[in-house]
């Protein structure tokens, strides 16, 4: 009766000496055999690679017989190597014949699934998967019946011993044969070699293939184990090179190394070799070696496990005492080609990733961020712009608060008709095709948003509104971008990524040497808002554009040239706001406003209080004349009107709340209106002051002590922000307090100065200030500021006035004060005085230059005379300072 299949053990353990001729067919002696394998792992009943014995199950086995058996079993457990006994040999089942398998491999074991399960389960776990998988006993599934069907019955072998091997694909076979046999002849059988033997001459694994479940298409092959092989379990898989070592066959003999010509030979009838590298002549490693590789898995996998162990003889060239062939797997390096050269070229690699970084924010971000700005330009949600709201101001006389809003309305008319000219002229401009700028100039409070946005370009929808003041005033460059990118409806915008690029940038430069190019400077992340903006510009510009119209057949920039009122309108206010702190953002807009205008794109209209507005557009627009209308104070018939009709306005919105007001609370009276002329007289027709005196007149205030505060106000201002700053805020300015007050004194004087009289007076040609050295600058600092006023005269600076006519009362104000009057005097006259001094020692140091002359001659006497009086001069004038200075300092002494 047959005991069944029952697989052996494996484990690691040296190579036992064998035979040279034929090591599978003698016995192991025991010496080979000390150390104790249940020290390396403890022996598991029932793993899967337990060996199957088959015993006749006609012929009854004794107990004795079985005992022997399992002592047999249990020992080539713990050798991890076949006992083969006289008569005994082992056959290793493959594939088919190497030459007719050249394209599939195929395994008594599906090798890839093996593997796979191998890693993941235990052996015990592994053996009842495969036998749930198989789900037959007897069936064609079962792959160690597939090795019993293969040996024919006729056949005078018997087969004692079957071991999987699982790894390998295949099993091997041990059996014992009659004296009269050669194990060679039953290879030749399976190999279908010619033989003169009658059982042996048909082969019937060539006639009648035995092919496995999982591949219809090859039969199985076998070969005769020459070697001794190696049964272990350890968690190395096959490969398609052998590292072949060359070992001693007998403890204290030298093996020979073996050369390519003995190795061909050797393993050649395993399947083809690809190559056989020796071990290089420099190398120092022992054992020597030598890989040999095949093209096919299936063929390294058949010669490890028949020829390891394998004794070449003396004959053949492998010494004295023979040398052993130990066949190890080499293992497979996957070749990590890719990431090798990226992490090896990062120079290369990073600025590759920045740029597809880059390229896939465009085709993915860029769409999406111009969906925004043609929804925030065309003001698609905004509730002023639907039907609802404007057939409520169609209707709106039919509710309460229609009477009060055409009272704001013809409130505002005033002012409108005052500037009819501008707006017409305005309107006018942007109805005729022009690549040209439009510069809308006046001080501040003037009226220039409300002039160009309510009226000017009150029937157009297509306008964007870029206010450069919160953008400019923002801390950190990405609060700028985040306000540039909200006022133009550019979204999404990761303004927070850009730190951290930059940290990322850093840590490559510090690691490689060079920029990786992640981060991007303001200036490259200002282009990119404002060109993807002039991208949905010109999409807004060309949505009107229909194939009925006469021109819609042609080119988009013909027909934008040819409808500009269809162009959106581009309102920059605040130009030129802080210009000296962030120059950058203003060329980059103007840039981006030359290409709108000179693409057809969309007409840009420049809001500015500031002088030297032409300096950046001229640089954005070359060779072109501006389109400039400018905006001045209210006359004053216009000013008065607009008070009147304020305080009238807000007479009767009191006494509406008065009406709706159930405590009662009595409104103002009737305000005081006399010296109202005078209050009108001087605060001039500026906006702003206008509406703060409107206010305190309706709180009860006469038009003269509302007047009298806000010049109040307005000196206070002017002492704490030009004449007594101190600290980071005056060393930043580009003035002196004696340049203020010498422009506050003579201003509190006369309505005008002199431009050039200014520039050549001593304390602007001559400051000792290292800050206001440029007379020049100071003046155009001090004209931002908004302290004086610059008018220019056929394109030159020709006047300097108050900056507006609130300012002109409050240096009045301020030349009457004595004590600060003394103060300031003290300040310029000590100045002053520095000048005379510093003149004083030039001159004396030239006197001495041309004193250590060897000889003095008469060319030298007129320029000796020069410096003398010179000197002079400056002395005299030292001493009136010094005075007046006396003077002053007495001023301050005795103030109380």
């Amino acid at each position: 009766m047959y005991t069944g299949l029952r697989l052996a053990a494996v484990a690691a353990r040296p190579l036992a000496r064998a035979s040279a001729l034929r090591p599978c067919l003698v016995n192991r002696h025991p010496d080979l055999r000390r150390f104790d394998q249940a020290a390396l792992r403890q022996v598991i009943p029932g793993r899967s690679w337990e060996s199957t014995i088959a015993a006749p199950p006609s012929e009854p086995v004794a107990p004795a017989a079985e005992n022997a058996t399992e002592n047999i079993i249990s020992e080539e457990k713990d050798t991890g190597h076949f006992e083969v006994k006289d008569n005994e040999a082992i056959l290793f089942f493959d594939r088919t014949d190497w030459d007719k398998a050249l394209t599939r491999d195929v395994d008594i074991f599906p090798l890839k699934i093996i593997n796979v399960l191998r890693r993941n389960e235990s052996d015990s776990e592994l053996a009842d998967l495969m036998r749930r998988f198989d789900s037959s006993r007897l069936g064609i599934m079962d792959p160690i019946r597939l090795v019993k069907m293969a040996i024919p019955e006729d056949m005078p072998i018997k087969v004692t011993e079957i071991l999987p091997r699982f790894k390998d694909g295949g099993a091997f076979v041990k059996f014992r044969y009659s004296a009269e046999l050669d194990p060679a002849d039953i290879e030749c059988k399976y190999r279908r070699h010619p033989s003169p033997q009658p059982w042996l001459t048909m082969s019937r694994l060539k006639e009648n293939p035995l092919k496995p479940w999982f591949n219809p298409f090859r039969g199985i092959q076998a070969r005769l184990v020459r070697g001794t092989p190696w049964l272990e379990d350890m968690h190395r898989y096959p490969s398609g090179v052998l590292r072949v070592e060359f070992v001693p066959a007998e403890v204290g003999t030298t093996p020979e190394t073996l050369p390519e010509e003995v190795l061909y030979s050797v393993f050649r009838r395993y399947g083809k070799i690809a190559d056989i590298i020796p071990q290089s002549a420099d190398s120092k490693e022992v054992p020597k070696y030598a890989n040999v590789g095949f093209p096919l898995l299936r063929d390294a996998i058949m010669a490890r496990n028949c020829a390891h162990g394998f004794v070449i003889p003396k004959s053949q060239g492998g010494g004295a005492a023979g040398t052993m062939l130990r066949i190890t797997y080499v293992k497979r390096v996957k070749g990590h080609n890719i990431w090798n050269w990226i992490t090896s070229h990062p120079r290369i690699v990073f600025p590759i990733i920045a740029a597809l970084l880059a390229g896939l924010s465009v085709i993915i971000f860029d769409p999406i961020r111009q969906f925004f700005i043609r929804l925030h330009i065309q003001h698609s949600f905004n509730f002023s712009e639907s039907r609802l709201y404007k057939w409520f101001q169609s209707h709106r006389q039919s509710f309460s608060l229609g009477k009060r809003r055409e009272q704001w309305e013809s409130l505002g008319g005033a002012i409108w008709n005052h500037r009819l000219d501008v707006i017409s002229q305005l309107r006018e401009w942007l109805d005729v095709t022009s690549d040209n700028f439009i510069v809308v100039t006046g001080p501040r409070g003037s009226g220039k948003v409300e002039v160009v946005m309510n009226k000017a370009l009150e029937n157009r929808r297509d306008v964007l509104l870029l206010d450069c003041k919160p953008i400019v005033e923002a801390r950190g460059e990405s609060a700028m971008i985040g306000r540039l990118a909200s006022a133009v409806g550019y979204r999404p915008v990761f303004s927070w990524a850009n730190s951290l690029s930059s940290l990322i940038d850093l840590a490559v430069q510090g690691t490689t040497g060079v920029k990786a190019g992640f981060s991007e400077t303001l200036e490259s992340q200002l282009t990119k808002i404002l060109y993807t903006t002039a991208s949905a510009l010109r999409d807004v510009a060309l949505s009107g554009r229909s194939n009925k119209e006469r021109d819609g057949n042609t080119s988009e920039d013909a027909w934008l040239e040819a409808h500009p009122e269809r162009r959106p309108v581009i309102v920059i206010d605040n130009f030129l706001h802080k210009s000296d702190e962030q120059g950058i953002v203003y060329d980059k807009i103007s840039e981006w406003a030359a290409s709108l205008v000179q693409n057809h794109a969309a007409q840009v209209i420049f809001l500015t209080s500031e002088n030297a507005y032409s300096k950046p557009l001229t640089r954005a627009l070359p060779d072109r004349v501006f389109r400039v209308v400018s905006l001045g104070d209210l006359d004053h018939g216009v000013a008065k009107k607009y008070i009147m009709g304020r305080l009238q306005n807000d007479r009767e919105a009191a006494e509406e709340r008065k009406a709706k007001d159930e405590s009662g609370n009595k409104p103002n009276g009737t305000p005081n209106l006399s010296g109202l002329d005078l209050a009108i007289e001087t605060l001039g027709g500026r906006l702003v002051d206008l509406e703060s005196l409107a206010r305190r007149i309706q709180a009860g205030m006469s038009p003269s002590d509302a007047t009298d505060e806000i010049v109040t106000e307005s000196a206070v201002d002017t002492v704490k922000m030009f004449l007594l700053s101190k600290g980071s805020d005056a060393a930043e300015k580009k003035w002196s307090t004696a340049q203020v007050w010498h422009l506050v004194k003579a201003l509190a004087k006369e309505s005008s100065l002199l431009y050039n009289q200014v520039l050549l007076s001593p304390t602007f040609s001559s400051s000792m200030s290292p800050a206001a050295g440029d007379g020049e600058a100071a003046l155009e600092s001090l004209a931002a500021a908004e302290l004086i006023s610059v008018r220019a005269d056929r394109g030159h600076p020709r006047l300097i006035t108050a900056g507006k006519p609130l300012q002109q009362a409050a240096f009045a104000r301020l030349v009457r004060d004595r004590v600060l009057v003394a103060k300031m005097d003290l300040a310029q006259q000590n100045e002053l005085a520095k000048i005379e001094a510093k003149k004083i020692a030039a001159a004396e140091n030239e006197l001495a230059l041309l004193g250590s002359l060897p000889r003095q001659t008469s060319e030298s006497a007129g320029r000796v005379h020069y410096l003398l009086v010179q000197i002079d001069t400056a002395q005299r004038k030292i001493e009136d300072l010094d005075k007046n200075m006396a003077a002053c300092k007495k001023i301050l002494s005795e103030e109380v």
